[in-house]
């Protein structure tokens, strides 16, 4: 058994947040001081017991148009404190050269949470998980021979210190210590459930020490007597993450530590989906059930999703098991959450909304709900041109050249595709075995496709005829890095093995990064309607009134969407995932370019946009 044996923090500052609690206090000032802290098995704000009514979003999935939108949605359920993760692969993508500006603006979306008076925690790592490539580490670190994140390894602590401090100058400011509504900071992230080295642990704490970081910390782990003890440090508050009977959760942590706080660090309100699978459907009846026994006791928690939003571009991560070594997530982070991927309330919403009611204190009164953002139809969009992925080549990127197959780090690329061309002295015939090919991998000898691997089915060869006449051209698809479990070790792009064709390796390689961030340079052409090797496809379409849509992909193969220059992600017709978002800032009144590309080839050469998202496993996928 453990107590956690250190002072108890007096936070004690100005801080204007037009009423921390407004759902439960009739009347707030619209100026206070304010100190947060803890004593005994209570959290404290000014002196008072105060109970944490979280809801976790993030705001690289949400355009910053609707941040204030979430916000105040949270705020209407009945919510106090909003959580977000801080993603270390989107604020520096390279190597000392950080961005916090526009989406990516997190002291913004701290000060827009006070602004609705409610209060932060921040989560930043610099490990998230959080169903985003590899768990939020940028993509340079697997450049760097042997690495080795989540570890002592000296080079990732000097580089996760450097991220830290620089996410320490962003909101050091927004701290409740100095004004602002951060009452909380994360160290790692469930970390019990990877490893137990407590000098790496300790490292991520001084590195937040160094960073200005002065309000609580904490750290989170399942419900697991081992997960537990490896987690966390003797001096840091431990919270617990599940979805399971609260009782029996808080028996276990009761085991660890007592006289502290307790909090459900992540109390899981839906689901992911991965590709090929079934959108996830939660039941209400049984989060209902928890969080009513929760509040009935005052324990603090962080409903995970309050609103998943969307991992746009190439940023949903992968999962990884024994049974199952690749198994990659969707675009979509619509988490069965009590608000969905466009932002509208469920029925969710309203139930949890309805219990959260039940326990306000006397005379406490939930905000009116804002009114939905409205959602438009897009009649159907040809496609009317075309230009095809490897006649673009020069005009996308230029080639490396090695007589081995490089990682797609090695070659300097964080996501998008990378092509891999050589040719052969003679015609030839035989198994081709791509080694260590992540993640979809398409063939090609010219323009006749020769086959596909799959990662996520084990697929590591293909029988083949390969004339010599053309080239032989292997195009790698990355669908997301491993984003948990020892998996993330070791997590590269590309080809990281070899290419041997009948038991003889293949040597002397052309290879083109394709990130996919830049497409200004492609030419197109009227079409000729469905291509059978990786096309690119253009249409415009014109809108009068601007609001949010669903693209409909349903008759195309696989690929990526880009409105406006935008990349909405990634679409697959094995689903579930049918339909990308399109939030209506990205689009303009008049004129608007859609770009589709297009791997796999499909009979559909046109799209078009709905209210509603489709969710749909076709037969036989």
């Amino acid at each position: 058994m453990k107590k956690l044996i250190a002072p108890v923090m007096v936070l004690l500052l100005p801080l204007f947040l037009a009423g921390t609690d407004v759902n439960a206090q009739p009347a707030a000032k619209s100026t206070a001081h304010h100190a947060f802290s803890w004593r005994g098995d209570k959290f404290l704000l000014d002196g008072k017991p105060f109970v944490i009514r979280s809801g976790e979003m993030h705001y690289p999935r949400i355009p910053r148009a609707y941040w204030r939108d979430r916000i105040r949605k949270a705020k209407a359920m009945g919510l106090n404190t909003v959580t977000t993760y801080v993603f270390w692969n989107l604020h520096e993508p390279r190597p000392g050269q950080f961005d916090f500006s526009g989406n990516l603006d997190i002291a913004e979306f701290a000060r827009t949470a006070q602004r609705e008076g409610m209060l932060v925690i921040v989560r930043p790592g610099p490990y998230v998980c959080a169903e985003w490539d590899w768990g939020g580490f940028p993509a340079w670190l697997a450049a760097i021979p042997d690495m080795k994140v989540r570890t002592s390894d000296p080079r990732f602590l000097a580089a996760a210190d450097r991220y830290i401090k620089r996410v320490g100058r962003e909101l050091q400011s927004q701290q409740i210590t100095n004004g602002g509504p951060i009452i909380m900071v994360q160290v790692e992230n469930e970390y019990g459930a990877f490893g137990n080295d407590k000098v790496y642990l300790q490292a991520v704490r001084q590195m937040l020490r160094d960073a200005g970081f002065d309000v609580l910390y904490f750290t989170s782990d399942n419900p697991n007597p081992e997960y537990l003890a490896n987690g966390t440090l003797p001096d840091v508050l431990s919270v617990i993450n599940f979805d399971t009977d609260p009782e029996e959760a808080f028996a276990t942590f009761g085991k660890f530590r007592q006289n502290v706080p307790l909090m459900v660090g992540e109390y899981w309100a839906g689901w992911f989906d991965n590709w090929g699978g079934k959108h996830a459907d939660v039941a209400s009846e049984r989060i209902v059930r928890h969080l009513d026994w929760l509040l009935a006791r005052g324990i603090s928690f962080n409903l995970y999703m309050f609103h998943g939003g969307t991992s746009f571009g190439p940023m949903s991560g992968a999962n990884s098991s024994d049974k199952t070594p690749y198994l990659p997530y969707v675009t979509s982070y619509d988490y069965n959450a009590p608000l969905d991927e466009a932002g509208r309330p469920t029925d969710k919403y309203h139930a949890l909304r309805d219990t959260i009611r039940k326990h306000l204190p006397a005379g406490g009164t939930l905000v009116e709900l804002p009114a939905a953002a409205p959602l438009i139809e897009l009649p159907e969009i040809e496609m009317k041109e075309s230009a095809p992925l490897l006649a673009s080549l020069d005009k996308l990127s230029k080639a490396v050249h090695a007589p081995k197959p490089i990682t797609m780090e090695a070659a300097g690329q964080s996501y998008g595709l990378i092509l891999y061309r050589t040719r052969l002295p003679r015609n030839a015939q035989g198994a081709l075995e791509v080694r260590g090919a992540h993640d979809y991998t398409l063939i090609f000898n010219g323009e006749t496709r020769l086959g596909t691997l799959d990662r996520s089915r084990g697929e590591t060869s293909v029988k083949v005829a390969i004339s010599s006449s053309a080239p032989l051209d292997i195009l790698v698809d990355q669908m997301g890095r491993i984003n948990y479990g020892r998996r993330v070790i070791g997590e590269s792009k590309g080809i990281t093995g070899s290419v041997a064709l009948a038991g003889a390796e293949l040597n002397g390689w052309e290879i083109y990064p394709l990130p996919l961030d830049n497409l200004t340079g492609l030419t197109f052409k009227a079409s000729r309607g469905a291509q059978a090797t990786p096309t690119f496809y253009r249409g415009n379409f014109a809108v009068t009134e601007t609001g949010d849509s669903f693209v409909d992909m349903r008759g195309w193969g696989k690929g990526y969407v880009w409105v406006n220059g935008r990349n909405l992600g990634r679409f697959w017709r094995i689903g579930p995932q049918q339909t990308l978002f399109l939030p209506a800032p990205w689009l303009k009144r008049g004129r608007n370019e859609i770009v589709i590309l297009d791997l796999d080839g499909g009979g559909a050469r046109a799209v078009r946009g709905l209210r509603d998202p489709v969710y749909e496993t076709p037969p036989g996928l």
